[in-house]
């Protein structure tokens, strides 16, 4: 039996289960840990908003939260103008996920789940070492939307990734990476490949590669 509801409905809704019913309907997700540092302390968040922006230049937005309370990673986007993106493995989800928790801002997430930052010679913020695929970004644009949230939108410095899953096209084959997925505010997800299509061309039959 389908269930209807009205935007009344919607807003009628108890808080929590509103949250976790909108942002499960945007479907699977990304699972990114942003590593951010103040000058001091590394710090390290959980996030499900990264999206594709360009790949000329290389450009990946990121949508964050309203401003209303503390949240360390955004002040140290803004102040520093740099971030790390590293996937999350289907390996330590857990750990990933409890970087969502408020900590202290001079408390390292890093040191607090158990994972460990590390630097590129040329890049100010601190990567995932456990992350198979790492990007360092500098910010390009930022600016606020209509409900407060704050989109960023950043410029790919830095890459690192494994050879292996890199095909001669230039996909990067993320399930091999183990990399995982978010649906919801906590439901973590492996993915399993269901078919990869050659360019879509009018009137061409589809073809799987």
């Amino acid at each position: 039996m389908t269930k209807q509801f009205t935007r009344s409905d919607i807003d009628a809704l108890a808080q929590r289960y509103r949250a976790n019913l909108i942002n499960s309907l945007s479907g699977f997700k990304s699972a990114t840990l942003v590593g951010t540092s103040d000058g001091q302390t590394n710090n390290l968040a959980i996030v499900s908003s990264v999206v594709h922006v360009g790949a000329n230049p290389p450009l990946l937005g990121m949508i964050m939260r309203p401003h209303t309370v503390t949240r360390d990673t955004l002040s140290n986007i803004k102040q520093q103008g740099f971030y790390t993106l590293n996937h999350v493995s289907t390996d330590w989800v857990d750990k990933a996920h409890q970087t969502s928790a408020r900590y202290a801002p001079e408390d390292s997430e890093f040191d607090a789940v158990g994972l460990t930052p590390v630097f590129s010679e040329t890049f100010s913020a601190p990567y995932v070492k456990e992350s198979e695929i790492k990007m360092g970004l500098k910010v390009a644009q930022h600016f606020t939307l209509l409900n407060e949230t704050e989109m960023v939108i950043g410029e790919i410095q830095e890459l690192f990734l494994p050879e292996a899953i890199i095909d001669t096209e230039g996909y990067a084959d993320i399930e091999q990476a183990k990399t995982a997925c978010i649906s919801g505010l906590d439901s973590y997800h492996g993915t399993s490949r269901i078919a990869q299509f050659a360019y879509a061309k009018p009137g061409v039959d589809l073809s799987q590669k």
